[in-house]
């Protein structure tokens, strides 16, 4: 997988995310194909697709020359996606759903496509220990939807393997919007990985709102005390 980011492009925001644990679990296929995009082919390892849960604390968020706004530019954020490749050959992440602690960012997000998600969220710890996260969509009139998880942090890893870069070292994010199929240009150094393990997951009603079946087994997990990084304006795929 390769470890650079897409191209050279102009970013239209920055942001943070920190201490962000990775929690992955093997699927079939064609299950999570059939929630996928005609364009898009999910990406597979040893005939083995992967769900992931990521849940992380964003981070100065911001406009390029600005200054991020106090409690506005910080709050709890996760995502549950897959990892797919576009006919044209481009590989990247696809967003079942993303879950944000700031209604203004849940807006914004929306209207490039992306299926954010209004939540009660916090994030507890950081490297030295363990980090908690919790989250609680907020959507009256729905089944609730929350998210539970603790990690206890290890040692660094040295080079990751290629299990490892195929999950984390992303630079596109899909989405849909009037029809049309949409790709966002994503740049951050190569995450800086943790060894970690899962003391408390709650992910089910999560991963069942994407219409996914719920996860099995341990997860495979990864913690990262987080990176730096810049977004492109989306283009048409």
């Amino acid at each position: 997988m390769d470890q650079q980011g897409p191209y050279t492009f102009r970013a239209v925001n920055l942001q943070g995310w920190r201490d962000l644990t990775f929690l992955h679990w093997p699927y079939a296929p064609e299950v999570v194909q059939a929630l996928l995009p005609e364009e898009l082919s999910v990406e597979t390892v040893d005939g083995r697709a992967w769900v992931g849960v990521v849940p992380f604390r964003m981070d100065r968020v911001r406009l390029p020359g600005l200054p991020p706004l106090p409690y506005l530019s910080s709050f709890a954020e996760l995502n549950c996606r897959t990892y797919v490749r576009h006919a044209n050959g481009t590989s990247g992440v696809w967003f079942f759903s993303l879950d944000a602690a700031r209604l203004w960012i849940v807006a914004a997000a929306r209207v490039l496509g992306l299926p954010y998600m209004w939540c009660r969220g916090r994030v507890d710890g950081d490297a030295s220990g363990s980090v908690r996260y919790r989250s609680d969509r907020l959507l009256p009139g729905r089944a609730p939807v929350r998210v539970r998880a603790e990690v206890e942090v290890g040692e660094p890893v040295g080079d990751a393997d290629d299990l490892a870069l195929f999950l984390s070292a992303r630079w596109w994010a899909f989405s849909r919007r009037a029809g049309r199929l949409w790709q966002v240009p994503v740049e951050h150094p190569v995450w800086p990985l943790h060894e970690a393990r899962a003391v408390v997951v709650d992910v089910d009603e999560l991963v069942r709102a994407a219409g996914l079946p719920a996860p099995t087994g341990a997860p495979l997990v990864h913690f990262s005390p987080g990176v730096a990084t810049r977004l492109g304006l989306p283009r048409a795929s």
